[in-house]
C-alpha cells in the first residue's frame, strides 16, 4: 500500500514536470524571433544642384581645376549631409561623364571648408531629351531650332540632364530608361488643347513625335546589403512658360503620373514600354523609392490638377507619404516663409516643407510601403546659422537638397 502511494507522488510530481517543460516551449515559441541581422539605415538624398551652364562643354570647363565657388558649395553641402545614395538634378550630361568625374575628383574629394571628403565608387550619368531638337515650331514662335522646340527644353542637347552617384554597386544591365516613351502612348494623355479650336495644341505631326519625358524617367536598381532598391527618378518640366493650352502643366501632370502607373501593377502599367522596347512597370514585391525634383507642389503653385497628389497618395507608396510626421522639412523654409509670404491661393500649404526659394514644395524622396522611415530633413539653415552662407543668395542653388534614412524592412 505505501509503495503504490510513493508511486503515484512520483507519477504526479513527474507530470508536474512535464507540465512546465511543455508551458515555457509555449511561452518560447510566442515570443517575436529576432531577425538575423537587422537592415542597416541608408541615407537617400535628391538634390537640384543647378550646376548646367549655357552652352555645351562649359561645366567640364568649370570643374576642370577646383576654382568654381558654386561647386565648392554644392559638394560642401554634399559632404555635410553624407548622402550614400543621390540623385543630382540640373547636372548637365556628356556621353564620357566627363563632368561628373571631374565634379567627384575635384569638389566631393576634396575637404570644403574642413568636411571629410566623399567619394561615390558607382555612378550613373542620364541620358536627356533636353535641347534635342525636334525640328518642329512646338511653341509657335515660327522658328523650329529654340529651346522650345526640342524634346526637352535646353539649349544644347543634354543641358538640365542629371546622374546618380552611389556608395553601392548599381546593376547596371537592370536599368530601364524611358527617354523615348511617346506621349501619344499614354492612355487618356493630358494632351493640351488650343481654346481657339478646341483641338490639340500640337499638329498631328508633332504629336506623332513627341516624348512624354522632358528629361527621362529612369529606373535604377541598387544592390544593397539586404537587398535590391529601385530608384526612380524624374525631373518633370516645370508647369509654367506656356499660354492657355497649360501645355507645360498639363505635360508635368502626365510625367508624373508616368511613375504612378509605373508602380501599379496590372492593367494600368502595361502600356508602358521602355527604351529597349520591354513592356510593363516595375514588378510586384519590390523595394523602391520615387526621388527627384517633380516641379509640383500638392496645394501651391501652378501644377495642372495638383498632380503630385497622384504619388502622395498612392497605395503602394509610405502610408506616411502623404503625412507630415517624416516629411522633410527645415527651419530654413519656415523663416523665408516668414519673410516672403506668399499670396492667396498660394499659401495654402505647410511652409515647413517648403524646398525651394520660390516657397513651394517639389523635391521629394517618396519610398515605397515596404521601405521603413527613420528620419528626413532638407538642407536649409536659417539666416542665424553658422551654415547659412551656404545657401545665402542662391549660393549654391536655387533648390534644397532634401535627404531621408531608411532600412528595408
Amino acid at each position: 500500500m505505501e509503495f503504490k502511494i510513493h508511486g503515484f507522488k512520483i507519477m504526479k510530481a513527474f507530470i508536474c514536470l512535464l507540465s512546465s517543460i511543455l508551458l515555457i516551449c509555449l511561452l518560447l515559441s510566442c515570443r517575436p524571433m529576432k531577425e538575423k541581422s537587422a537592415s542597416p539605415s541608408i541615407r537617400l538624398a535628391t538634390y537640384n544642384a543647378a550646376l548646367y551652364r549655357n552652352e555645351e562643354g562649359e561645366l567640364q570647363r568649370d570643374l576642370a581645376d577646383t576654382t568654381d565657388q558654386q561647386a565648392r558649395y554644392v559638394a560642401e553641402i554634399i559632404q555635410i549631409t553624407r548622402p550614400q545614395i543621390l540623385a543630382l538634378l540640373e547636372f548637365d550630361y556628356d556621353q564620357l561623364g566627363t563632368a561628373l568625374d571631374l565634379f567627384r575628383r575635384n569638389y566631393l574629394g576634396i575637404s570644403q571648408h574642413g568636411h571629410e571628403p566623399i567619394s561615390f565608387p558607382y555612378s550613373y550619368v542620364v541620358p536627356s531629351n533636353t535641347g534635342i531638337p525636334t525640328l518642329m515650331d512646338l511653341n509657335r514662335d515660327t522658328l523650329i531650332t529654340g529651346p522650345e522646340d526640342a524634346f526637352g527644353y535646353g539649349k544644347f542637347p543634354g543641358q538640365y540632364a542629371f546622374a546618380i552617384l552611389s556608395m553601392f554597386p548599381i546593376d547596371t544591365a537592370g536599368i530601364r530608361t524611358f527617354q523615348k516613351f511617346l506621349w501619344k502612348d499614354m492612355p487618356g494623355a493630358n494632351y493640351p488643347i488650343d481654346p481657339s479650336t478646341g483641338q490639340n495644341y500640337y499638329s498631328p505631326e508633332a504629336w506623332e513625335i513627341l516624348r512624354l519625358s522632358s528629361k527621362n524617367h529612369v529606373d535604377v536598381p541598387v544592390i544593397l546589403p539586404h537587398g535590391i532598391l529601385h530608384l526612380l527618378v524624374a525631373h518633370p518640366t516645370p508647369p509654367a512658360f506656356d499660354g492657355p493650352e497649360d501645355r507645360n502643366g498639363k505635360r508635368n501632370s502626365d510625367e508624373i503620373r508616368f511613375f504612378a502607373d509605373y508602380i501599379t501593377p496590372g492593367l494600368r502599367s502595361e502600356y508602358i514600354y521602355d527604351d529597349k522596347r520591354t513592356f510593363g512597370g516595375l514588378p510586384e514585391e519590390q523595394f523602391f523609392v520615387i526621388m527627384g525634383d517633380m516641379n509640383a507642389d500638392p496645394a501651391d503653385g501652378d501644377s495642372y490638377n495638383h498632380a503630385i497628389r497622384q504619388l502622395l497618395v498612392h497605395p503602394s507608396l509610405h502610408h506616411l507619404a502623404a503625412m507630415e510626421q517624416y516629411v522633410p522639412s527645415s527651419n530654413g523654409s519656415y523663416e523665408n516663409a516668414l519673410k516672403n509670404p506668399r499670396k492667396d491661393k498660394d499659401n495654402l500649404g505647410n511652409p515647413w516643407l517648403d524646398t525651394s526659394v520660390w516657397g513651394l514644395r517639389i523635391d521629394y524622396i517618396l519610398p515605397s510601403s515596404r521601405i521603413k522611415v527613420k528620419q528626413s530633413g532638407v538642407f536649409w539653415p536659417e539666416s542665424t546659422d553658422p551654415l547659412y552662407y551656404l545657401v545665402k543668395d542662391q549660393a549654391s542653388s536655387d533648390h534644397f537638397l532634401v535627404w531621408m534614412d531608411v532600412a528595408l524592412r
